[in-house]
């Protein structure tokens, strides 16, 4: 028997014996087909396991069922999925915490193919892996387009290619600026590309996809500014921490070198990761002063902290190397992990010799979001925090996967805080200093809108409105128009199965 078909068989058993009518308690039908029973242990799972679970009506109010047969078996979970995580209501917004951002797409929740048993809080895996030309680019004003960024080791890479370079043609011809036309040339398996580079030159190149291992450190350099170091770091995704400590070390290591006080860290286009690494990134920047005190909390619905949701005993809970973990000479589960706050609560550990950290600017944008906002909402209680771009995508919460049939169902389960309780960023973080994403600039450039105005507030001088030069065209700021051809894949935080404790 395949995986899936246990997983399958597992799931279903549950709804058979658990999926109660939360008013009634009236249990769901004991039979049905395999989409309907799918339908009812999605319900469960969600009356047990989803963070606002207490919006949601009771089974027979809600009934699951009737979303079965609504399109292909992943479409009806995914049907169902946006119906339930609809009833809980931002107060302060008066739309759904997870308002439609798609078709029957919720901010926070999903469904996807494949089933996951390992408990890792994840959409897509981030090892670094690439498979393709290793590019992305972007369209300004409707008239020219830039490269937005380049993976790190790709071919783009290989071939000299970085953020700044504008596109003259593409595979012979004038570049297309419509962002469909130039997706299908990323994906194809290879690109002519003629190209300005950022110094003025001119140069052509063949890409021809290939696999790579990519660093997530884009970019990092020590600035100075009058008498001022500043350090600069590009992060492009928290990546799993074995594929990103050691070049952050070495980066951390120069910055400590060089007894910088000030730091620009760029997570324009980063959708989040891996919390360990986050954390690991947030104890590289600040001071051995603040060991021992709170990072984050992550705060599970009561049912999970009151070890009321049974459901999760259907769960098994791997380690690392997904072997089955024993406790009490049984297979643990996830009904044995520790959901209470003080469990869940992440304190500071000083890595590497930076101790004299100070101002810390974050680039940002709308693809900020999960991870890279946890980052900074973690920071904010210990230094002088501020943001320069434009509004982040607002991700307090996180999960991890639960497999129904075939399919993996990510919903929210859990809310992360700072120090200072604070963790309502449901909206975003709204810049202190707005700046356009300058994708005429490579990443580290001064004269790039977003850095020249970091360097700008930490220098001590004033702001002033940004222009940029396009082909030989001074256009002002406000007038500024940017398309990117793709969006980030991912989005979300990552917290692996085996790095959740289990109840003593």
């Amino acid at each position: 028997m395949k995986k899936h078909a246990i997983l399958y068989t597992l799931s279903i058993s549950l709804c058979l014996f658990s999926c109660k009518d939360k008013n009634t308690d009236s249990p769901a039908p004991a039979s049905g087909s395999r989409s309907q029973l799918s339908m009812d242990s999605l319900f469960l799972f969600a009356s047990q396991t989803y963070l606002w679970y207490d919006a949601l009506p009771s089974y027979e109010q809600f009934n699951p069922r009737q979303y079965a047969g609504t399109g292909d078996d992943l479409g009806a979970l995914k049907t169902e999925l946006f119906a339930l995580v609809q009833y809980k209501i931002n107060p302060a917004t008066g739309k759904p915490y997870e308002y439609a951002v798609g078709t029957n797409q919720g901010k926070y929740s999903f469904a996807e193919a494949g089933n996951v048993i390992t408990g890792q809080q994840a959409t897509v895996t981030l090892e670094g892996q690439g498979n393709d030309l290793g590019l992305e680019l972007s369209v300004v004003n409707n008239q020219e387009v830039f490269i937005r960024y380049v993976n790190t080791a790709s071919p783009a890479w290989q071939a000299g290619l970085t953020r700044g370079c504008r596109i003259i043609t593409m595979n012979g011809s004038p570049v297309s600026v419509n962002p469909t036309v130039l997706n299908s040339a990323l994906a194809q398996s290879s690109l002519s590309l003629t190209v300005q580079k950022t110094d003025g030159s001119t140069a052509s190149v063949k890409l021809d996809k290939a696999t790579y291992s990519s660093s997530p450190v884009l970019k990092t350099a020590v600035i100075n500014k009058g008498s001022k170091a500043i350090g600069y770091v590009a992060f492009a995704r928290f990546s799993k921490l074995s594929g990103a400590q050691s070049d952050l070390d070495v980066a951390f290591a120069t910055f400590a070198a060089a007894g910088i006080e000030d730091i620009v860290i760029d997570l324009r286009y980063n959708g989040g990761g891996y919390v360990e690494t986050a954390s690991y990134f947030a104890n590289l920047i600040v001071s051995s002063k603040v060991n021992g005190q709170v990072m984050y909390a992550e705060a599970f619905n009561t049912l999970m902290q009151n070890r009321k949701a049974e459901v999760l005993k259907g769960i098994p809970y791997l380690d690392s190397d997904r072997k089955p973990v024993q406790i009490n000479g049984r297979p643990a589960t996830y009904f044995d992990v520790d959901y209470s706050l003080a469990g869940n609560t992440k304190t500071y550990t000083k890595k590497g010799s930076l101790q004299t950290v100070k101002n810390v600017a974050f680039i940002v944008s709308g693809n900020t979001a999960s991870a890279s906002e946890l980052l900074i909402n973690s920071l904010k209680p210990y230094l002088n925090v501020k943001l320069v771009g434009s509004k982040t995508y607002g991700k307090p919460v996180g999960f991890f996967g639960i497999g129904i049939d075939k399919y993996t169902v990510y919903m929210t389960q859990f809310k992360s805080t700072n120090a200072k309780g604070e963790g309502d960023y449901f909206d975003g973080f709204t810049p202190d200093m707005p700046a356009a994403d300058d994708v005429t600039h490579d990443f580290g450039d001064v004269n790039e809108l977003a850095l020249s105005r970091a360097i700008t507030w930490i220098a001590g001088g004033a702001l002033a409105g940004g222009r940029i030069m396009i082909n030989g065209r001074e256009i002002p700021e406000p007038a500024l128009s940017v398309q990117h051809s793709r969006i980030n894949e991912f989005n979300g935080m990552i917290q692996p199965g085996a790095d959740m404790r289990l109840r003593q």
